[in-house]
């Protein structure tokens, strides 16, 4: 039998816990702190936006930034011989594409064949239809085909059990046609080498990110965008990487790297500094979102690049849009890159052959790899291609503006459970409110979610009915129904309260300013865990107007305020910030003319290839935003 005999317990911890307690249990100590809590509530909510803000504008700054490193073993040097000579003939294959491509109209499917069989590559196509919910605003086609062509190099060491892939999408015009001759190259010089140990997939795409969505899930047999496709009878291996080219001039002064994928996911880090390892070995310029790297570190001019860098990352990002073919390949867990030759730095000039040669270098560190990649980064900012920010040094800079919500909604609880402290706050006569019932708080909620349901589902339902009563085509009635649902949405909610029996107290609006508080925060910490970039765009308009606004006090600057921060304004205000970051700033009409056609791209992403942005704003945050808006208007 074993006895339990407790520990002798001193008499000061004894009463230190009893001190503890005694200021948790005491009503009149209780009430100091919550006093406390509610004077320093502005002050500390002020303090944690200016903090927030200025992490953020901090991260462009050398001391926030890591150095960029390969982490993955395999591929931590880059001692490779690189041998490719096939510059001429890239540059004549280029040549016969696009003789080919302008007499088909199309890709030439049948020359595409013919060559790669040539080269001796098992052949193989790829037809696919899709149906679009409404014509795109650049071509007005309601159907999309295509043919996808694509040849396998099997790898002679080993058993087609892992593969690499190398794509170029076949654009309209004469863009890309430089990508493809390159392609053709590379698998005539691969296809005379032995130290493959990975199976290599040329792919030529139709029509960019459809028909590479297409062959993506042909390939691993999935339907995830309702793509009408045929069966695929030729598969390599898993695949481990890819590459993306976009190549359209035959002299080249730089390569862009293009890494925001779909709903901003990014490729392995490790992906990125292999690229950088050797355009640095073959001394081929490099840069990212456009933009050179710069050297001098420690200047404030060199602050300001990496700044606008990372603010044209962030706003890429944030928009959830695929920005080059690689996008897609993140969704199956494929790290991959998008490589964009760039012909404006006229002091610098690549030939195919530097080109080739850096390309064959990152396929023989990628054939090196035994296992997927995952010892670097996949969450980071780019300030630079030489620097970058990991997720725990930028997310405390949502952190902080997140921790306003939390800081008012407790101001706000502290309120409500002592209403004589409401009529301290200037707000007269909350201590003879009644609670509001459960109806006067869900019926706003509920037309509110309601109206996002509709901003989501109308606008395609009734294009149709809305091009035989006006004057527009498909695309235009979509957005301008979507415009008109959104607008419409301002009238709604904020007259369900009168209707309502005791709907008109100052506790009706304070807990439904509470509940929509926590329900902003809830989704902007978890959309900044998937896209922090669009969580912290959203954070830094939305969140300071949340705070502040209620129906007493300036209400025509509060609706103003919040009207400012709606999502609609945010992405016109994002288009202004994005065109003066690129030196290619807009009038308003251009300004607008663009945000007409994000409305309709951000749509379309979603049918396509599920984008989350257009189903996020109008399920979660116009509804929230909707709430607010309730709430400045509530009688």
């Amino acid at each position: 039998m074993v006895t339990i005999v407790p520990l002798p317990c001193r008499s000061g911890e004894r009463n230190g816990h009893r001190h503890r307690m005694g200021l948790l249990l005491d009503p009149n100590r209780r009430q100091a702190l919550s006093r406390i809590v509610t004077r320093l509530n502005a002050p500390l909510c002020i303090i944690s936006y200016i903090v927030g803000v200025g992490w953020f504008l901090g991260l462009a700054f050398q001391p926030f930034t890591l150095h960029s490193y390969i982490s993955e073993n395999s591929m931590g040097s880059t001692m490779v011989d690189e041998k490719f000579i096939y510059g001429e003939r890239a540059l004549s294959y280029a040549r016969e594409f696009s003789a080919h491509k302008k007499s088909a109209g199309g890709s030439p499917v049948a020359w595409l064949e013919r060559t790669m069989r040539g080269i001796g590559l098992e052949v193989y196509t790829q037809t696919f239809v899709r149906t679009l919910p409404f014509p795109d605003e650049t071509t007005e086609r309601y159907m999309v085909k295509g043919t996808n062509v694509y040849g396998i190099l099997r790898a002679p060491r080993a058993a087609s059990t892992e593969s690499l892939v190398l794509s170029v999408p076949c654009s309209e015009g004469q863009n890309n046609n430089q990508a493809v001759g390159l392609l053709l190259s590379l698998a005539s010089y691969f296809r005379g080498q032995i130290y493959w140990a990975k199976d290599i997939i040329f792919l030529v795409n139709e029509h960019d990110l459809i028909g590479m969505e297409a062959w993506l899930e042909g390939y691993h047999d999935v339907n995830v965008t309702e793509i009408t496709s045929s069966v695929m009878m030729g598969r390599a291996g898993a695949i481990q990487a890819a590459i993306s080219l976009e190549i359209s001039s035959d002299v080249i002064t730089s390569f862009d790297v293009v890494v925001e994928g779909l709903n901003g996911q990014l490729p392995n880090l490790d992906m990125v500094n292999l690229f950088l390892a050797f355009c640095k070995k073959n001394q081929l310029l490099c840069t990212i979102q456009g933009k050179l790297q710069r050297n001098d570190y420690d200047t404030f001019p060199v602050y300001v690049h990496n700044l606008q860098t990372m603010l044209l990352m962030v706003l890429k990002q944030g928009s959830g849009r695929p920005q080059g073919d690689h996008g897609l390949f993140l969704r199956y867990h494929i790290e991959a890159i998008t490589l964009r030759g760039i012909n404006s730095f006229r002091q610098y000039k690549y030939d195919m052959v530097t080109i080739g040669e850096t390309i064959e270098g990152m396929f023989r560190k990628l054939n090196n790899l035994s296992e997927r990649l995952h010892q670097s980064y996949f969450f980071y900012l780019l300030p630079s291609l030489a620097r970058f920010v990991s997720i725990g040094i930028y997310m405390p800079a949502i952190g902080f503006i997140i921790l306003i919500l939390i800081l008012r909604a407790l101001d706000l609880w502290i309120k409500l459970s002592r209403p004589e402290a409401v009529a301290e706050d200037g707000v007269a006569g909350a201590e003879q409110d009644t609670k509001p019932s459960i109806l006067s708080l869900a019926t706003p909620i509920v037309i509110c979610h309601a109206t996002g349901l509709c901003l989501y589902y109308i606008p395609v339902l009734s294009q149709e009915m809305a091009t035989d009563h006006f004057p527009v085509s498909e695309s235009e009635a979509v957005v301008l129904i979507a415009i008109a649902i959104y607008v419409a949405g301002l009238a709604l909610p904020h007259n369900t309260h009168r209707v309502l029996t005791g709907t008109g107290s100052d506790q009706g609006w304070m807990t439904l300013k509470l509940i929509s508080l926590l329900y902003l925060a809830v989704q902007l910490g978890c959309i900044a865990v998937i896209n922090f970039s669009l969580g912290f765009i959203l954070a830094v308009t939305i969140v300071p107007v949340a705070a502040v606004v209620q129906p007493v006090g300036p209400k025509l600057l509060f609706a103003a305020l919040l009207v400012l921060v709606t999502p609609a304004t945010t992405l016109l205000g994002s288009i202004f910030l994005y065109r003066e970051l690129i030196e290619y700033p807009v009038t308003f009409l251009e300004c607008w003319q663009i945000f007409l056609q994000a409305i309709a791209g951000g749509m379309l992403d979603h049918y396509l290839y599920g984008s989350l942005l257009f189903p996020f704003i109008a399920f979660f945050v116009y509804p929230c935003w909707l709430q607010l808006w309730n709430v400045v208007f509530w009688k």
